[in-house]
């Protein structure tokens, strides 16, 4: 077997948007949510399925599936490449709109309903040293959880580093296949759910077609563009930096800490003046 990097556009969406496979989405949300017993999702509805042509004129770091279960929970489930300006910010503001779109004019409040957000974060992003974390409206003093329709959950990939025989849960699994999917060969034998089953056969590249072979290597080939121009950027504000400081004195060894350009670099701008 060639598994896709689940990080990637494609896979991601083809993976988890996938309407015909329901239950990949369905076990994955209950294992992030924690969700046992009658309070399991039982179904779930697409609201935004995988289509290739939009999904291959799309240009993004934000990669999301949207659905709503039996209840009419509404799920966003995105990935995030990098670390953005006000991403925090953005995560309320999306859920929010979310929210507030299930109802329109003149309809009661009371028909709204909860909007869950699950973020699958490619950087770290909080303090905490857990892989997942879970963010409520609470009262500050008491803890008193009221607000009850809005849910945040983060599954910050870097700070997950389970080997294959240390996974202790159906959560460790599915964070372990989203992570290391691309460099295995087999279906790990400790994968006995059948929808982490169905996602690991979905993200088998030898049953692609050629249309989303193509497109995967598109959107791969547009990432490590991204990646470059994002590296060019920061390059050349380290330049710009250490040229100002220069011109302030400081000497090139302040300025390689300050910057992280080498000595020699340095030298040479000096040079160059």
């Amino acid at each position: 077997m060639q598994f896709a990097d689940i990080k990637n556009d494609i896979a991601f969406r083809k993976i988890f948007g996938n309407s015909a496979k329901t239950e990949i989405l369905i076990s994955f949300l209950n294992a992030v949510l924690k969700l046992e017993g009658r309070k399991k999702i039982v179904s779930i509805s697409i609201l935004n399925p995988y289509q290739l042509p939009i999904v291959l004129g799309a240009k993004s770091s934000i990669l999301d599936v949207k659905a709503t279960d039996e209840k009419g929970n509404e799920y966003i489930v995105e990935m995030q490449l990098t670390d953005k300006i006000g991403f925090a910010k953005r995560v309320v503001y999306y859920s929010a709109k979310s929210y507030s779109a299930q109802l329109s004019v003149g309809e009661d409040f009371s028909i709204l309903k909860p909007t869950i957000f699950i973020g699958i974060l490619n950087f770290e992003f909080l303090e905490t040293q857990n892989y997942l974390s879970r963010h409520l409206i609470l009262d500050a003093e008491t803890h008193e959880h009221k607000l009850k329709d809005l849910d945040f959950n983060f599954i910050e990939l870097p700070k997950f580093n389970k080997t294959e025989a240390e996974l202790d849960n159906l959560m460790d699994k599915w964070v372990y296949f989203i992570k290391n999917a691309e460099n295995l060969k087999v279906i790990p034998a400790n994968a006995n759910d059948k929808g982490l089953q169905s996602a690991y056969s979905e993200a088998d590249k030898h049953v692609w077609s050629k249309a989303d072979l193509e497109a995967y290597d598109y959107a791969r080939l547009r990432e490590m563009d991204d990646k470059t121009e994002k590296m060019m950027a920061e390059h050349k504000t380290k330049i710009e930096i250490a040229k100002n400081s220069i011109n302030a004195g400081l000497t090139n060894e302040i300025i390689a800490q300050i910057t992280g350009l080498t000595i020699e670099q340095i030298e040479q701008l000096r040079q160059e003046k």
